[in-house]
């Protein structure tokens, strides 16, 4: 498991397993957002299972599957309320990480400049440069 901080509040992983969940509690987390559709995984990594384990260890846990297609406004809108709705820290994942970083960029336009999104999830390690065109025009600016 591979946990990238792109805000003091918000973090992305890839696909993390019910083996993960322990080390997840203990690195403060008070609540997971599953991105990733069941569909892309085997039964053992699908959101029951993984949902299961974390709310067991003491952490809220929501799904929100995402694809190309699915990355709507309005899913947008539901993934930042679900991360700013929680009582700590919140880690999101994926298959790697990058659709919950995408996601997270498109929900910040009404706040922060396109450089300071695309600055936090390069410092994560997500390269996301060719959503600046769409960041600029959800945000009605350049930058």
């Amino acid at each position: 498991m591979e946990i990238r901080q792109i805000t003091p509040r918000y973090a992305v992983s890839p696909q993390i397993t019910v083996e993960d969940v322990p080390a997840i509690a203990e690195a403060g987390f008070a609540k997971v957002i599953c991105n990733r559709p069941n569909a892309e995984v085997p039964p053992a990594m699908q959101s029951d299972a993984i949902g299961e384990a974390v709310r067991a260890a003491g952490m809220e846990y929501e799904v929100l599957e995402l694809t190309h297609q699915t990355m709507t406004p309005e899913n947008v809108k539901r993934q930042r309320d679900m991360a700013e709705n929680g009582s700590g820290p919140v880690l999101a994942y994926c298959a790697s990480g990058t659709r919950c970083s995408v996601v997270w960029a498109l929900g910040q336009c009404d706040h922060m400049s396109t450089d300071d999104i695309l600055s936090a999830t390069g410092k994560a390690g997500y390269q996301l440069d060719n959503l600046r065109p769409m960041l600029d025009q959800i945000r009605g600016t350049s930058g």
